[in-house]
């Protein structure tokens, strides 16, 4: 909750004047800290970071995560985004519980390209919602998201030179014969 309290201060755009679609936003935001930021950075971290660091990555609490991530995915598709207009709450325009989701989900561009396509891949309304986001804000979303597009790229430059170094050694390990 505290995360999201200076937000609260920024332009009508984002944040309505309006007391009831405000009260709305706050429950995204409240609802958010609880449940997606819990699944999503902890299945990150357990996956994608730890191992980054030279921590040991917890297999258990990366499948606990993965479980509310999903589960928070469904309720953003079938709940918030609910209603005629393109963003959270059936808005026209992106709100600051827009932005905050959409940012929370944008960490989700460091897994391997299988693990986001199974996680993301069923929620063709949420994907939508994040290009309609992105296209919305731009060119400053991606301003903002630049170092994780910067660490993804070298994730996986890591990832195809690990590739190639496997490769590498299997041809240059001469096959024993049994003749």
């Amino acid at each position: 909750m505290e995360g999201s309290s200076y937000l609260r201060g920024v332009a009508d755009h984002w944040y309505p004047a309006d007391l009831s679609r405000r009260a709305r936003i706050h429950s995204v935001l409240d609802w958010h800290h609880q449940n997606l930021r819990r699944g999503a950075a902890s299945f990150v971290l357990n996956t994608v970071l730890a191992p980054l660091l030279g921590l040991r990555a917890n297999q258990q609490a990366a499948a606990e995560a993965e479980k509310i991530l999903i589960s928070s995915l469904s309720t953003i598709e079938n709940i918030w985004l609910k209603g005629n207009g393109q963003y959270l709450l059936g808005g026209l325009r992106p709100s600051i519980a827009d932005l905050s989701l959409v940012c929370e989900i944008m960490q989700l561009e460091l897994l391997d390209e299988k693990d986001r396509d199974r996680i993301l891949g069923p929620h063709k309304k949420v994907q939508q919602w994040i290009e309609s986001t992105r296209n919305a804000t731009r060119p400053h979303f991606d301003e903002v998201h630049t170092i994780l597009y910067k660490l993804k790229t070298r994730l996986s430059e890591q990832q195809s030179n690990q590739a190639d170094g496997v490769m590498q050694s299997r041809i240059r390990t001469p096959l024993s014969s049994k003749m």
